[in-house]
């Protein structure tokens, strides 16, 4: 064999040798995203999706229960429920939505900034659970409304009870991120934060319908 035609046959070969080195590379590309956390944080966010929709369905069941009994609710959520005591504690909450917003914006960088905005919204979280807990004071103790004495009671304690719970495991979770920002947050800590920021937000925004609800269509 010549030379020229040794040359062809290397040729030749290198052109039917499959290339494994991309393939290579893109298995090491992908175990090198699992093992920096990139596929479980994305997981994370889509299960908290999934999550806030399964409580959209919930939320939705209980004001469609209370709108049902409206007409025979109205008379007596006119005559006991307080609207300046809901007003109050409805623009704290309201307003820990501006706040955390404001806490996310500081981040990656500004940590100081991200605790004095979250703290800022723990403060007007728990505000509005302190107003929420005068409310239902006056209404149990002075007006002797209970669950079990109307159907007001039973469909009015359900609804803003239920939103009062997940403001509270909501002030809570903001509690404990606000704890966890210590010096330079790591990129899961970062996403930890987003994530409760997303519940928070929905939250506000529940309350947002409840009140329209309860205490302006249903007055």
């Amino acid at each position: 064999m010549n030379e020229s035609e040794h040359n062809a046959g290397a040729g030749s070969a290198a052109l039917t040798t499959p290339n494994t080195g991309g393939a290579a590379s893109t298995l090491t590309t992908h175990h090198s995203s699992l093992a920096t956390g990139h596929w479980p944080l994305a997981t994370a966010k889509v299960g908290m999706l999934c999550f806030l929709l399964t409580e959209v369905a919930f939320f939705s069941t209980l004001i469609v229960t209370y709108l049902i009994y409206l007409e025979r609710s109205r008379p007596i959520a006119h005559e006991l429920l307080r609207l300046p005591l809901v007003m109050v504690s409805s623009l704290c909450l309201f307003a820990s939505s501006w706040t955390v917003h404001k806490a996310m914006g500081a981040l990656p960088g500004d940590v100081a900034a991200f605790r004095k905005w979250l703290a800022a919204t723990v403060v007007l979280g728990a505000l509005f659970l302190v107003g929420t807990a005068k409310e239902w004071h006056e209404l149990i103790f002075e007006h002797g409304l209970t669950m079990s004495r109307n159907i007001f009671g039973s469909t009015y304690f359900t609804l803003v009870g239920f939103h009062a719970a997940h403001v509270t495991i909501g002030v809570v979770m903001l509690a404990t991120v606000l704890g966890l920002a210590r010096g330079q947050m790591t990129a899961k800590q970062e996403t930890g934060a987003e994530l409760v920021s997303w519940y928070w937000h929905f939250v506000d925004a529940v309350w947002v319908v409840v009140f329209i609800v309860v205490y302006l269509v249903g007055r």
